[in-house]
């Protein structure tokens, strides 16, 4: 009993490290996405953090057989779309935006999952939907603009980022649940890698994709991939798989949201976000609040109802 307590705190504590490193990928991604093609940036980042999680596990590997071709291709290729939308929609909005409109892949998986496996999302996952729409709503239109509802293009490319992480979990959850996960994260790693190469060599070959941009650093743009690579990608899915394995589920999802309070703080705290002001504010609270909603079913305030009802019997 006493191990499982301590597994699961340190679970607890391998997920809020893997949020607060993702926290800060978003203001990174922001600066190296301007300097490099969104592909090459990510097969960069997807080749070496295969290559460094198969050195690492290079026993496991063994363990691979055919079945794990089909997940590991499925959810490399869910992967690679939600990471390249994501990568282009930051280029076209601010790394606290981008941050939280992602975070709606909560209330999006629920929807996701009914279709897959008929089971029908309850109250409370209607309810963070409509709030997670009055977020996305404050967070995105610019309401002093003289076109009162434009929205910017970088927001709508995020919140399809938000439907392929989605969708990138459901996955995860009906054709992966019985694999080793370390595995299914190498797999996956280099699928999207593949595919990255792939997407960036049409692109480079129609000139759309230069190999750098104009003003490219190579030595700190070198530092901040290596990064990406190793901490954002390798090290904070392996603390995920991780940390899923030994928590309870309501709680890593929860723990997991606070990668988007940790991407808007970064972003603030370097200036990064313009026009911030009250109503966007709210709105990042209301996407917030929606995760909350939908992850925990407010369970932790009928718990503490039955704790006050309790202590009034006693009296």
């Amino acid at each position: 009993m006493r191990k499982n307590i301590n597994l699961s705190r340190i679970a607890s504590a391998a997920l809020f490290a893997a949020a607060f490193i993702w926290g800060t990928s978003f203001v990174i991604m922001k600066d190296v996405s301007e300097r490099l093609p969104p592909s090459f940036l990510l097969a960069v980042r997807f080749t070496v953090a295969c290559l460094l999680l198969s050195v690492i596990s290079w026993k496991r590997l063994k363990k691979l057989d055919k079945s794990y071709i089909f997940p590991g291709i499925l959810i490399g290729a869910l992967l690679f779309s939600a990471y390249l939308v994501q990568t282009y929609g930051l280029i076209g909005t601010t790394p606290g935006k981008n941050a939280f409109l992602t975070a709606s892949y909560c209330i999006i998986t629920p929807f996701l999952f009914w279709i897959v496996s008929r089971k029908r999302p309850d109250g409370f996952h209607l309810v963070s939907a409509l709030v997670c729409l009055g977020g996305i709503l404050l967070i995105s239109v610019d309401f002093s603009s003289e076109n009162l509802f434009s929205v910017a293009l970088g927001d709508i490319l995020t919140l399809i980022c938000g439907f392929f992480y989605a969708a990138h979990i459901v996955a995860i959850t009906t054709t992966a649940n019985d694999k080793d996960p370390m595995l299914i994260t190498i797999l996956q790693f280099g699928v999207a890698a593949i595919l990255s190469w792939v997407s960036y060599g049409i692109l480079h070959a129609l000139g759309k994709a230069p190999f750098f941009m104009e003003g490219a650093n190579l030595g700190g743009l070198s530092l901040q991939l290596l990064y990406l690579a190793c901490a954002c990608t390798a090290a904070a899915l392996f603390l995920q798989n991780f940390g899923q394995k030994y928590a309870h589920p309501t709680g890593a999802a929860v723990i997991l949201t606070f990668e988007a309070v940790f991407g808007a703080l970064f972003s603030l705290l370097l200036g990064r976000e313009e026009g911030f002001d009250a109503l966007r504010a709210f709105g990042f609270v209301l996407v917030f609040l929606a995760v909350i909603i939908s992850e925990t079913k407010l369970s932790f305030l009928r718990k503490r109802k039955n704790k006050t009802i309790h202590k009034g019997d006693l009296s």
